[in-house]
């Protein structure tokens, strides 16, 4: 059920599942390349170039924090939400109300295959386990999980920059951070489209035009 995804990842080792570690990367790169694509027609030279990276790391590294405490703020929420959900599944006094709230916290895909018969045993297993606790908190995994999240949006911003830190040309560096930079959005796809079941190829091409859309978009609406 929903607390069981959450429980499933942080036994199996993950802190963040594929989705979530493919959008991070995809924010961080977008955020870096609006920054580096306005190099290329900005003028004053190498000191120029040197304000715009740093300008584009401490956006990233503030847009890190952000993203962690958003996810903190996502998971207590979510926990307690489904805490709510329980107990009101737990102490309805009408069965066809708890049936509704319990195929309501299941995957579609789930909830449109399971019986009444199937259901009510889910009810009544539910209501024979020992009363959760009523208070809610953040663990471990948690605060983990928000360091990955900071560290995805961060750590993303070197690749791209590198270049600029290495070439003396910034019309070379240029290139180069772009290359970089299309080479992550076709990884992080590729690796997303294979996780979904679909051919890595096309999903790394489809978050390669997607991510150039979007720096486009928001560079244009003046991001």
């Amino acid at each position: 059920m929903w607390w069981e995804s959450r429980c499933a990842l942080q036994s199996s080792g993950r802190l963040l599942d594929p989705i979530e570690r493919a959008c991070e990367i995809l924010f961080g790169v977008i955020m870096v390349l609006t920054f580096t694509g306005s190099i290329s027609v900005a003028e004053g030279g190498a000191a120029n170039t040197r304000g715009v990276l740093a300008a584009a790391i401490g956006c990233n590294l503030a847009w890190g924090i952000v993203d962690a405490a958003m996810f903190l703020m996502a998971n207590f929420t979510d926990r307690a939400r489904g805490l709510v959900t329980l107990n009101a599944i737990r102490h309805s006094r009408e069965r066809d109300a708890a049936h509704r709230l319990l195929l309501d916290a299941l995957p579609p895909a789930v909830s449109t295959v399971l019986t009444p018969i199937e259901v009510e045993t889910m009810r009544e297993r539910l209501t024979t386990l020992p009363d959760p606790s009523a208070l809610v908190s953040l663990n471990r995994a948690d605060f983990a999980g928000a360091a990955g999240v900071f560290l995805l949006v961060f750590v993303s911003t070197f690749p791209v920059v590198i270049p600029f830190f290495v070439v003396r040309n910034v019309v070379t560096a240029l290139r180069a951070s772009n290359a970089i930079a299309i080479v992550m959005l076709f990884i992080t796809g590729w690796s997303l489209g294979r996780y979904a079941g679909r051919p890595g190829w096309r999903a790394g091409l489809g978050m390669v035009a997607v991510g150039i859309a979007l720096v486009a978009l928001t560079m244009a609406l003046g991001g």
